[in-house]
């Protein structure tokens, strides 16, 4: 069955915890698509070419400028176990916007049938890096809205954060929203994050919607990205300076 292209016009909410409290919540638009498929979309959306709204292989899957879009999700699913189990991979993630993109967090989604087995976030930072975590149950079996998947952190992601502690990921998707939290907690220090919206066909009314109320896309989410750190320094939160990244690509 041909998985036509969906737009979550959602939002994302960071709350910090801890001595030094902060939170923030903006609107955000991610696309939902088949990426080991050509299913047609509207006019303004492209795969691997410029447009409007674009998702491009080479921007997924793999260390940054190695990318390998669906050919290295499978190679990890493989690495890890899955075996010859026929399944599904979606792609959640923001699109570019005319051309620019940065992703903070990707979601590869494996589905078995209509049933969630698997999610690879695909976590990028300011700083030229990324890491990626596996999130599964002991024999990949279903990820329900109440499974939580714990990993250590492994990526320096915020200059506010130690990479200390660990992730608690939960994963709530459904035929009409989408709802993603993932828990980082050190100590008594932490941040919750969520990316959550309704599923929705991609149109061109859609698209332009989004340009209209949140223009530039991507270069939107870094001057964001920069304003919190700002916020968080004026707070007086430690900074620290970026540490050698992992050596493997997937925690």
């Amino acid at each position: 069955m041909t998985h036509r292209p969906e737009h979550i016009a959602g939002a994302t909410m960071h709350r910090r915890k801890g001595e030094i409290r902060h939170m923030f919540r903006y609107g955000v638009d991610y696309v939902l698509i088949d990426p080991e498929a050509s299913a047609p979309g509207p006019l303004l959306f492209s795969r691997n070419r410029f447009n409007l709204f674009s998702v491009h292989d080479a921007d997924h899957g793999g260390p940054l400028t190695d990318e390998r879009g669906p050919v290295w999700a499978r190679q990890v699913l493989a690495d890890h176990g899955l075996g010859d189990r026929p399944v599904q991979l979606r792609l959640l993630t923001q699109p570019r916007f005319l051309g620019y993109v940065f992703n903070p967090v990707s979601f590869w989604l494996v589905l078995e049938g209509d049933t969630l087995i698997a999610v690879i976030a695909e976590v990028s930072t300011p700083f030229g890096d990324r890491h990626s975590y596996l999130c599964h149950t002991p024999g990949f079996g279903p990820i329900e809205r109440e499974t939580r998947i714990h990993a250590p952190k492994s990526l320096h992601v915020s200059p506010f954060q130690e990479v200390k502690g660990s992730y608690a990921f939960t994963f709530d998707i459904q035929d009409t929203v989408i709802d993603i939290r993932i828990l980082h907690s050190n100590g008594d220090e932490g941040v919750l994050a969520t990316l959550t919206g309704p599923r929705a066909p991609l149109t061109n009314a859609g698209i332009l919607g989004a340009s209209l109320r949140r223009p530039l896309g991507a270069i939107r989410t870094i001057a964001l990205i920069y304003w919190q750190a700002l916020r968080l320094k004026l707070k007086g939160a430690t900074y620290r300076t970026r540490p050698t990244p992992p050596k493997t690509e997937v925690t």
